[in-house]
C-alpha cells in the first residue's frame, strides 16, 4: 500500500477490541470462513488449494516469510470491520486525528518570506473534516501522492495558518522526505 495509507490503517487497528489470530492455522481458518472456502483463499494468497487445506488442519504450521506477511496483511485487512468502521466514523465526525511526523516541510508564499524547506517534527491534532477527507480518499483507492497532498493541505490550514489566524497568503505546503509518520485516533 502506501506510507500514509498504512499509517491510517495502523491507527484504526489500535481500536480493535480483540487481537487478530496469530498462528498460521488460525489465520487460514479465519480467511476460509470470511471468504467462504479454500479456493478463494488460495487464489488471494497465490498458493494451492491443498496448501490452504493443510494449514486449516494444522498439518503445516510455519509459512514461508512472504506467505506469512501476505497472510497477516489479509487477516488484518478483514479483522473486526464494524469496529474499524466505527473508529473511522468517530474520527471523521467528532474526534479528529493526530498526525505525528518528521518530514521536510516547506511552503509557497509571497516574495520576502522564508519559505525554504526544512525538516520539522510536528505533532498536530487535525480536525474531523481533515480526517474524513483522508479516510474517504483512502477508501476510494487514492495513491500515496494524493494522500500526501491531502495531509499537506491539512497541515497548511491547521499548523501554518492556525485556522486562518496567520499566514493567510500561504499558497501551498510541500510535505516530502517523510522520515517518520504515525496517526492516532
Amino acid at each position: 500500500m502506501s506510507l500514509i495509507g498504512d499509517g491510517l490503517d495502523k491507527a484504526v487497528q489500535k481500536a480493535f477490541t480483540r487481537p487478530a489470530p496469530r498462528s498460521a492455522g488460525a489465520q487460514m481458518r479465519y480467511l476460509v470462513k470470511k471468504l467462504g472456502g479454500t479456493r478463494p483463499v488460495a487464489r488471494m494468497l497465490r498458493v494451492s488449494q491443498r496448501t490452504v487445506e493443510r494449514y486449516v488442519k494444522d498439518q503445516i504450521k510455519k509459512p514461508r516469510p512472504d506467505l506469512a506477511a501476505r497472510l497477516e496483511r489479509e487477516v488484518k485487512a478483514r479483522w473486526q470491520p464494524q469496529i474499524r468502521a466505527r473508529a473511522r466514523a468517530k474520527a471523521a465526525s467528532t474526534g479528529g486525528i493526530v498526525i505525528d511526523t518528521r518530514a521536510r516541510l516547506g511552503y509557497t508564499a509571497p516574495i520576502g518570506s522564508t519559505d525554504q524547506d526544512r525538516v520539522r517534527h510536528l505533532t498536530v491534532a487535525l480536525p474531523p473534516q481533515h480526517a474524513a477527507r483522508l479516510f474517504d480518499a483512502q477508501e476510494q483507492g487514492a495513491t500515496d501522492v494524493r494522500l500526501r497532498e491531502i495531509a499537506a493541505e491539512a497541515l497548511r490550514e491547521v499548523y501554518f495558518q492556525d485556522g486562518g489566524r496567520r499566514a493567510g497568503s500561504l499558497e501551498e505546503v510541500r510535505f516530502t522526505d517523510i522520515e517518520h509518520l504515525e496517526f492516532e485516533l
